[in-house]
């Protein structure tokens, strides 16, 4: 008797192959994605792709599982209309362009490939911030005390020097809670891989040369960005000995402002792809292309049919 473990996995196994019943998506136009596509990978050392002569890799069996939507902030039709089994049947065209192809068979299936896809949420522009404001504020009335022809007495300048150390004090707090978000949206999109953004070697950071890369990765980040990530598991050892073992995961972004997710889902994912099942050793961003992105005619992937006991 199969335990419920191996149930559920075979569950899942099943609603991967039942996405890809239909046909893959045609050509999609790639008029009006623009920006950067910033892509983070990393590979396991158990997990080796050998070539085959001419240069291709063998076909590979996958199934998709439903990691979930990490929704974002405000309302966004582009994404909140797809679901799961929309996002995962384009996802599944740039899988199978570098041979991970849809499982029919669980004894054939070499990976479980849980899609997470999602908009990430960013602290509010520093000109909104009630620390920011009080913080200014309180400069000012000191740089007014202290520049006075006629000092203030010792009692007024005891205040205005409260009043600056309460402000820094809240403006750290602020500054604090913007690193947090900044260091957890960073390891969302693989934005970490350097180590610059919400550490203290970040802030170190901010007093050499590499400020002003610091500076643009946070300016990214700091905006709201449309993300996939694919996390590929062994699957046979997850079904067969009920253990995790993370193989690869790919980790690829871009901004929302000026896109679409439904249409800039194809063009991430395509220029993503390379990355699949491979080491991008640290973040790789690429800017968007202008033209039309293909892929080819639809294809029925057939009925796949449940699996033997």
């Amino acid at each position: 008797m199969r335990s419920s473990r191996a149930r559920r996995l075979r569950d899942l196994f099943l609603a991967g192959c039942g996405i890809l019943l239909g046909a893959l998506p045609v050509a999609r136009a790639g008029e009006g994605v623009e920006g950067i596509t910033a892509v983070s990978s990393k590979v396991s050392s158990d997990y080796v792709r050998t070539k085959l002569p001419d240069g291709s890799f063998p076909p590979e069996y996958y199934s998709f599982g439903e990691g979930g939507r990490w929704a974002g902030e405000i309302s966004d039709a582009t994404i909140d209309k797809l679901s799961f089994m929309d996002v995962a049947r384009v996802i599944a065209a740039p899988l199978a362009a570098q041979k991970y192809l849809p499982a029919r068979d669980p004894e054939k299936t070499r990976l479980l490939i849980m899609l997470y896809w999602g908009t990430t949420a960013v602290p509010g522009p520093t000109s909104d911030s009630v620390a920011y404001s009080n913080f200014s504020m309180a400069q000012a009335d000191l740089s007014r005390v202290m520049n006075k022809q006629n000092p203030e007495p010792p009692q007024i300048q005891d205040d205005v020097m409260s009043e600056v150390s309460a402000a820094t004090v809240q403006l750290n707090m602020e500054n604090r809670q913007r690193d947090l978000i900044d260091f957890k949206n960073a390891a969302m999109l693989g934005y970490d891989s350097e180590g610059v953004i919400g550490t203290d070697f970040g802030l170190e950071a901010r007093r050499t040369p590499m400020k002003y890369h610091r500076d643009e990765l946070i300016a990214e980040i700091e905006g709201n960005r449309y993300f996939v990530v694919l996390m590929a598991y062994d699957f046979q050892l997850l079904w067969k000995q009920k253990k995790h073992k993370l193989l690869w995961e790919t980790r690829f972004s871009i901004d929302e402002r000026r896109n679409q997710f439904d249409k800039a889902l194809l063009v991430m994912a395509q220029n993503a792809s390379q990355y699949f099942g491979q080491d991008s050793h640290g973040l790789s961003r690429m800017r968007i292309r202008e033209g039309k992105v293909e892929v080819g005619e639809p294809t029925s992937l057939g009925v796949v049919g449940a699996p033997s006991k």
